[in-house]
C-alpha cells in the first residue's frame, strides 16, 4: 500500500493520499496539508483517485476541498454531520460504513469527541487514519463535543484494534495503536495503570481539578481537567490552564 502526507507548516494539519498500488487506485484523506505535494504525489504513482474522505469539518481538515474537487472530479465523503458543517458532501458515511475502491477496503470508525460526527478510516485492516482523536503520545481536545464521547471512541473503538494497526493522525506523526497503548499517559490513566492528578487549577477562567497535564503533538501541552461545579471533565489547550505553580 502507497501512504503519502502532506503537513500544513503552520496548523500541522496532515493529509494524506493512499493508494493500493502503482498506476491503480487511491484515495485523498482530509485537505489541510498543501495540496500540491499530493496531486504531484497521485501523477508519479500513476493513481486514479476515486474519494476525498473527510474525517471532521475543522477548518484545518477541510481547507483544500475545492481544489482537490477541481483537479481529481471525485466525491467528497464525510459523517452527514460534518457534511453540514462544511457545507454539503455527495457521500454520507457512518461508523461501519465500508468502501471499496480498487483494492481499497475502507471502513468507516464513528469515533466522536473531538467533533460531533468525527470519522476515523481503517484501510485495509491495517493502516488507521484517526483524525483528531488520537496522535501520537495525546488525544484530541473536547471543547466542541464531549469528554463522554472521547474516552469511549479511544478506548472502545481505535484500541480494540490489533496492536500492530499503524496510526495516522490528524497532526504531526504516526505511531501506532500498541505503541498508544503503552505509552499515552490519557489511555494509561483509562486502564488504571497511572492515578488521576488531585491538584486544583483554573481552566479557561473556570475553577477545576487537574487530573492530567501532558505534551501535545504541538510541542505545547493538553489538560485534562475536571470541571467543580458540574463534575464533568475535557481536554483543554494547556495554554488555558493555571495552578499555582504557574
Amino acid at each position: 500500500m502507497i501512504v503519502e502526507r502532506s503537513m500544513h507548516d503552520g496548523w500541522l494539519s496532515n493529509s494524506y493520499l493512499v493508494g493500493d498500488a502503482e498506476g491503480g487506485t487511491g484515495v485523498l484523506i482530509d485537505s489541510g496539508g498543501p495540496t500540491e505535494p499530493l496531486i504531484a504525489a497521485a501523477e508519479v504513482h500513476g493513481l486514479t483517485v476515486s474519494h476525498l474522505l473527510i474525517t471532521h469539518a475543522d477548518h484545518d481538515h477541510v481547507a483544500g476541498n475545492d481544489v482537490y474537487r477541481k483537479r481529481f472530479d471525485m466525491p467528497v465523503a464525510a459523517h452527514p454531520t460534518e457534511a453540514e458543517r462544511m457545507g454539503g458532501a455527495d457521500e454520507p458515511l457512518d461508523h461501519g460504513t465500508r468502501l471499496v475502491t480498487g483494492g481499497l477496503q475502507i471502513e468507516a470508525l464513528f469515533t466522536p469527541g473531538h467533533s460531533p460526527g468525527h470519522l476515523a478510516f481503517l484501510i485495509n485492516g491495517e493502516e488507521c487514519f484517526t483524525g483528531d482523536v488520537l496522535f501520537k503520545g495525546t488525544v484530541g481536545g473536547t471543547l466542541n463535543d464531549s469528554f463522554g464521547s472521547l474516552q469511549p471512541s479511544i478506548m472502545d473503538v481505535l484500541m480494540a484494534l490489533p496492536h500492530e494497526t499503524r496510526v495516522h493522525p490528524g497532526h504531526t506523526d504516526p505511531t501506532s495503536i500498541g505503541a498508544e497503548w503503552e505509552t499515552n499517559p490519557f489511555i494509561r490513566i483509562w486502564r488504571g495503570i497511572e492515578t488521576e492528578g488531585e491538584q486544583h487549577c483554573t481552566a479557561l477562567d473556570r475553577p477545576a481539578r487537574l487530573i492530567l497535564f501532558a505534551p501535545d503533538y504541538d510541542g505545547g501541552h493538553k489538560g485534562w481537567v475536571r470541571w467543580d461545579e458540574t463534575g464533568e471533565d475535557d481536554i483543554v489547550p494547556g495554554s488555558r490552564v493555571k495552578t499555582e505553580a504557574s
